[in-house]
């Protein structure tokens, strides 16, 4: 192998055996696909975050709840997690109260399933990709363990054939299977750490969400049982 010549990190990588190289080349595109996933989630959660306290900011100025509505139908560009389950609350409940026999409990049963459903499909959108980064955290390490050990076995192997075992012989080869279990840890670590922050940040909005929604079903619940919207 590398004996008597000196070993650098690209020499070991493009020296090692196929299957060592096949699972660094996995673990390097695993690597760049989380990384590009972490930075779209964290411009997608700020702007959640930062859309709905915009919203509620609105919301809580005390603007007419149909002027307000026909904002946030006009102005789609703006759109968000509280706007969209806004929009699915009073479009349920305009839609309801507009039947005759419809009394205000069944009114509410209906504006409280449709905010549910809204708030479920905002919390998928919010968590796209985070079972990848869950899956490249806790697969990458084994991943990169399984090319170690690979490497470590054809080291071995190559003393059968060498008159002399010394350290200098099996240094490479174990010096390069180290390097996958390096890669795979390298690509674990962010991916954990991103994984747990963001699932903390999904839980918080969606917390949010919800709370918002039980305020808006208090102020829609007094217009049930009162004059029309």
């Amino acid at each position: 192998m590398f004996v008597g010549e000196k070993m650098s990190v690209l020499s070991l990588i493009l020296n090692a055996s196929f299957l060592v190289q096949l699972v660094m080349l996995i673990l390097l595109v695993a690597s760049v696909m989380s990384w590009v996933m972490i930075f779209q989630r964290q411009r997608v959660l700020k702007h959640a975050k930062n859309s709905l306290q915009a919203f509620e900011d609105q919301f809580w100025s005390g603007i007419d709840l149909s002027q307000l509505y026909r904002q946030v139908s006009a102005e789609p560009s703006l759109d968000s997690g509280a706007e969209n389950i806004f929009r699915s609350g009073i479009k349920e409940f305009t839609r309801l109260r507009q039947q005759t026999d419809a009394d205000g409990d069944a009114i509410m049963e209906g504006v409280q399933r449709a905010m549910r459903v809204a708030i479920s499909k905002e919390e998928e959108k919010l968590s796209t990709h985070l079972p990848f980064l869950a899956s490249v955290g806790s697969v990458s390490p084994y991943i990169g363990l399984f090319g170690t050990v690979w490497g470590i076995m054809n080291s071995f192997r190559g003393l059968a054939n060498a008159h002399q075992a010394t350290l200098a012989t099996v240094a490479p080869g174990i010096s390069e299977a180290l390097i996958a279990t390096a890669m795979g840890l390298f690509a674990a670590i962010p991916a954990v750490m991103a994984y747990n922050n963001y699932s903390h940040r999904v839980d918080a909005l969606v917390n949010s969400y919800e709370t918002f929604a039980e305020e808006f079903s208090s102020i829609l619940h007094r217009k049930a049982h009162a004059s029309g919207l």
